[in-house]
């Protein structure tokens, strides 16, 4: 398999700031940068990395609030999320300012993203699935082929993301994961936003969130 994938994490939330790459054209992408602009450079650079696109699974601060800085330095194009995200990618700076962070930038995507569309990192094709709840333009990414999917924070280790936010829907989010997510099968993993993957079916065998709603 050509395509590497490295988790940078960012933020004092340890986000996982995702780097996939072509080990062949040695072009990849950036998911989720949520700051920290230059340890991802640097990781960039260590790895020969071209980067070819910024790609946002959703609006939170933690996920985007580096994209800006990094598409100026690289000149890379971000890509995503959803426009149901435009209020949050609008007032990143504001929430950054809530939590106390480092100061973040707002952002306008270069192109938004709906379920259907699709999205190159390196020879491989990712679908976009529009999966709202923890954030209301929130969209995953998935390759069959490759059993693989970047799922951001809709769905985690032993846990779901939270719904307790500004335009968080609990039952939406549950929705998106038995309807879209789980389907795909067993075997697929995942990369999620924050601390260790996992595959579908460990989730949906052993999540209590997921239990507790089947």
């Amino acid at each position: 398999m050509a395509l590497r994938a490295a988790i940078i994490p960012v933020t004092p939330f340890e986000q996982n700031c995702a780097l996939l790459w072509d080990d062949v054209t040695m072009e990849g992408v950036v998911v989720d940068p949520g700051g920290d602009v230059p340890r991802i450079l640097d990781v960039l650079k260590k790895q020969g990395i071209a980067l070819k696109r910024i790609l946002i699974t959703h609006g939170h601060m933690d996920h985007a609030g580096g994209a800006d800085e990094l598409r100026e330095v690289t000149g890379a194009p971000v890509e995503g999320p959803h426009l149901a995200d435009k209020m949050l990618l609008d007032n990143l700076s504001k929430q950054a300012a809530a939590y106390g962070l480092p100061p973040a930038r707002d952002l306008t995507p270069d192109r938004w993203l709906e379920e259907g569309e699709v999205v190159q990192i390196g020879a491989e094709s990712f679908a976009v699935l529009h999966c709202p709840g923890h954030a209301p333009g929130h969209i995953v990414f998935v390759n069959e082929a490759l059993r693989l999917a970047i799922v951001g924070d809709v769905l985690f280790r032993g846990s779901i993301g939270r719904t307790d936010f500004p335009y968080g829907d609990h039952a939406a989010l549950i929705a998106a994961i038995h309807e879209k997510l789980l389907p795909l099968g067993d075997d697929m993993q995942f990369i999620c936003g924050h601390g260790p993957g996992s595959d579908f079916g460990t989730e949906r065998r052993q999540n209590p969130f997921l239990a507790d709603e089947a």
